[in-house]
């Protein structure tokens, strides 16, 4: 649950980086001067897990060569009606003609859980996490449109039971916290025309990551993670998107396992030695900046005698919003969503980017 909390906090970040990064360009204006480097983002979003949370992302933009995306360094915080706070310092860097890709990562925060019914149990839970993370991946292109590197975490934080129930239930399944250290390797293919709106070509991720002790960790264990993403144009502007995800973990304990990511379910509610998920989604465009979007999906927990075969560990989603381009050249678009799962989950979505 709370390895999955880090990687919430992190992908948060992530998405947010990776979208003013990859396209929030030196932009001439109509004088033909150049924007300044700074930016400035409010951030507000929904989410079951984080309540309603506002905060800013405010970075420095800056392009190494003319064949680089611009790169961006920058700080984030969120603060939430749960009373939980994040925050974090980030580094998004394209260089040498963009065959060298480097992010970074180093964020804390208190994150304030309510799970109704953890782990499937019938009772809820509730926490307080206290974590620091650091990230690092590079990754080198060495053939087009193929890229390989490394990655790097290192994660420490404390997990404390804000009542006897939801301690007791917390010892049960062994969810206590603890550090953990690890490096991997990840591989990419990305034939995408566009990395912010694309609307054709595929994206392929596979990566791990190795938790060892010797590296200073408590634990040893190993996750390993593929996604692949495919994008196709038809009817004149619409694009169908499907997106298909699989996390492994061997020898994890139960804090390090797979959980279901689908829109409308709380990270770190359903947990499971791997998970495995495939979304599909419709982007119909409207008018030059507007359009709808409408989504459906469905993830199984697997392994550790748990079944895709077996209906209690299959989780489905369905839902749908608008979406708008804030910028036409870059295509940068801003989402609303509202995703509906089973057993009364839910989530409501304002963000930069899409769902996948």
């Amino acid at each position: 649950m709370f390895k999955n909390l880090i990687v919430t906090v992190s992908l948060t970040c992530f998405s947010l980086c990776s979208l003013a990064a990859e396209t929030v360009s030196a932009i001439d204006t109509p004088d033909n001067k150049r924007e300044s480097p700074w930016l400035f983002v409010p951030l507000v979003s929904s989410d079951p897990k984080l309540g309603t949370s506002g905060g800013a992302l405010a970075a420095y933009l800056h392009r190494f060569d003319s064949k680089s995306s611009v790169s961006m360094f920058g700080i984030m915080g969120l603060y939430t009606t749960t009373h939980s706070k994040v925050g974090g310092l980030f580094a998004r860097t394209f260089f040498g003609e963009d065959r060298h890709r480097l992010f970074a990562l180093a964020g804390a925060g208190t994150i304030k859980n309510d799970y109704q019914d953890f782990l499937g149990t019938g009772f809820p839970v509730q926490s307080d996490d206290e974590l620091k993370a650091l990230f690092a991946r590079y990754t080198y292109r060495f053939h087009q449109p193929w890229f390989a590197g490394f990655q790097i975490a290192d994660t420490n934080y404390a997990v404390v039971a804000d009542n006897a129930m939801s301690g007791e239930i917390l010892d049960q399944f062994g969810l206590t916290g603890f550090d953990s250290v690890g490096v991997g390797l990840v591989v990419n293919y990305d034939s995408r025309d566009n990395v912010n709106t694309p609307s054709s070509g595929i994206y392929a991720d596979a990566n791990n990551i190795a938790y060892r002790e010797n590296l200073g960790g408590d634990v040893s264990f190993d996750a390993y993670r593929l996604t692949i993403k495919q994008y196709l144009p038809h009817n004149n502007g619409y694009v169908f998107a499907w997106k298909f995800s699989n996390h492994l973990t061997n020898d994890a304990p139960p804090s390090g396992y797979a959980s279901i990511r689908l829109r409308g379910y709380t990270a770190g509610e359903y947990l499971g030695q791997n998970m495995a998920s495939l979304e599909a989604e419709e982007r119909i465009k409207i008018g030059e900046r507007w359009g709808l979007t409408a989504f459906l999906g469905a993830a199984c927990l697997y392994g550790d005698n748990l079944k895709c075969s077996d209906s209690n560990n299959v989780y489905t989603n369905i839902g749908g919003g608008f979406y708008y381009m804030l910028k036409l050249k870059d295509k940068i678009a801003a989402t609303v969503e509202y995703a509906y799962g089973e057993d009364n989950n839910h989530g409501f979505y304002m963000r930069m980017g899409w769902g996948f």
